[in-house]
């Protein structure tokens, strides 16, 4: 999670006052940046995140995202699982450029890094080939065999 202190945005311009931004609110954009890239399959959450979501409460969208403030610099290290399939140099690359661009684009804010972490690789999820009605395979789905037991 983010720490608690706002990140103050600094004016070329004389403005008419102070701009803050909460560090949840840049978790939220890195997060959705993220979950829009081509091969991510989903961000890694909490326990608490995943029973949330499980019942059905709001989904977090700054989930998988660490935003570490040291110094005025801004460092986001980035938690994902992948597609399989994917090259994983180019998805990461990409997700790098996209929080980069979304941050900056969004908030006039330039961050010193971005860390990509994938911690896993999510599969296509195989349709089965077994029929609940046969389970062992051992009846001839052609034959028909009327009430007796005979074959028609």
């Amino acid at each position: 999670m983010a720490e608690s202190s706002n990140i103050t945005l600094q004016s070329k311009e004389p403005s008419l006052g102070q701009i803050q931004i909460a560090p949840e609110v840049l978790e939220i954009i890195v997060g959705i940046a993220v979950s829009q890239i081509d091969g991510v399959n989903r961000m890694r959450g909490s326990i608490s995140s995943s029973v949330n979501e499980l019942f059905g409460r709001k989904k977090s969208l700054g989930k998988g995202v660490k935003l570490t403030i040291v110094d005025d610099q801004i460092s986001v290290d980035v938690y994902a699982y992948l597609n399989y399939g994917v090259s994983v140099p180019k998805v990461a690359l990409a997700i790098q450029d996209k929080v980069k661009q979304q941050i900056l684009f969004m908030t006039d804010l330039a961050l010193n890094e971005v860390n990509v972490h994938i911690t896993g690789i999510v599969t296509e999820k195989t349709e089965s080939t077994i029929d609940p009605n046969n389970l062992f395979g051992d009846e001839d789905p052609e034959v028909d065999e009327n009430e007796d037991g005979e074959e028609s």
